[in-house]
């Protein structure tokens, strides 16, 4: 089983009626050619990079930009399109009046798996507990994980000064039953996440990292040469998930940087699939 955690899809076609919305999402996302193409594409490139499954997520930007890039609705109806393959994760801005009950939505009505939160975008700290506070406890409530967007992003006007993943460790500590993940690693602050990875049991990382040069030799930089050579396989491997950060990059060329780590066949498996089963909630029924 092989699962990539970290994919936006915000220009499939089947959720891209709208121009306007089409180009509210390539403002926000920094995308500003990026084509519209069909859910049977998106379908096909996952087929040639061998991902049996795909987590998509949404993303509220309302207080800040005004309306969803993608919003839960729109989730679910393309999980509805491809329920085997597609793993819907809701968004919500926290600092919205309503935020527990779209929240609440999200998980009882829409039947979403869990939620994205993007600190950076969003302009809130993760352990502003007061403001905090209720998102997680309807996450606890639901037993859905959170998927965070982590150290830096691509998105004009997001300081990672939000989003640092050493902010992320009161989070760990104050709700140790919380599965949380620090997406893209926490880059360029890697060394935090790996530290958050080895201390806290709920904590965990993808690999939806990539800044410059190809991903192979981005990887072998990141994980062999700044980390530890052999410290994902040795000490790692069941907190680090794959990620491809689709569509900035094909997710078959991700798949490949993965062959650049020091990984034994069982703590690859772990990586590409094992490890996101565990974090979704998703092990006993595969297993079952």
């Amino acid at each position: 089983m092989v699962i990539d955690v970290y994919a936006f899809p915000g220009f499939l076609k089947e959720i891209c009626q709208d121009p306007e919305r089409v180009a509210f999402r390539r403002e926000q996302y920094f995308l500003y050619k990026q084509h519209v193409w069909p859910m049977e594409l998106f379908m096909k490139q996952l087929h040639a990079a061998g991902i049996d499954k795909c987590v998509i997520s949404a993303e509220d930007v309302t207080t800040r930009a005004g309306d969803t890039i993608v919003s839960n609705e729109e989730i679910r109806t393309l999980v509805d399109l491809q329920p085997e393959r597609l793993i819907g994760f809701a968004s919500v801005d926290p600092q919205r009046p309503d935020a527990v009950e779209v929240l609440e939505k999200a998980f009882t009505e829409l039947h979403l798996a869990g939620l994205k939160l993007s600190p950076a975008m969003q302009r809130f700290y993760p352990n502003d507990f007061h403001l905090m506070d209720p998102v997680y406890q309807v996450c606890l409530k639901y037993n859905k994980p959170i998927l965070f967007q982590s150290g830096m992003t691509w998105i004009k006007d997001s300081p990672s000064t939000y989003s640092r993943p050493v902010l992320f460790e009161d989070v760990a500590m104050r709700y140790p039953d919380l599965r949380i993940c620090l997406g893209h690693f926490g880059w360029p602050y890697i060394m935090e996440t790996a530290m958050l990875l080895l201390k806290y049991p709920n904590v965990y990382a993808d690999t939806a990292l990539l800044y410059f040069d190809s991903p192979k030799q981005f990887f072998h930089t990141t994980f062999n040469v700044q980390m530890g050579e052999y410290w994902i396989d040795r000490m790692l491997a069941d907190k680090v998930m794959f990620g491809s950060t689709y569509p900035r990059i094909e997710q078959k060329r991700m798949i490949g940087a993965v062959d650049v780590l020091n990984l034994r066949s069982k703590q690859k498996a772990m990586v590409l699939g094992g490890n996101a089963l565990r974090f979704l909630g998703m092990e006993e029924k595969e297993n079952g």
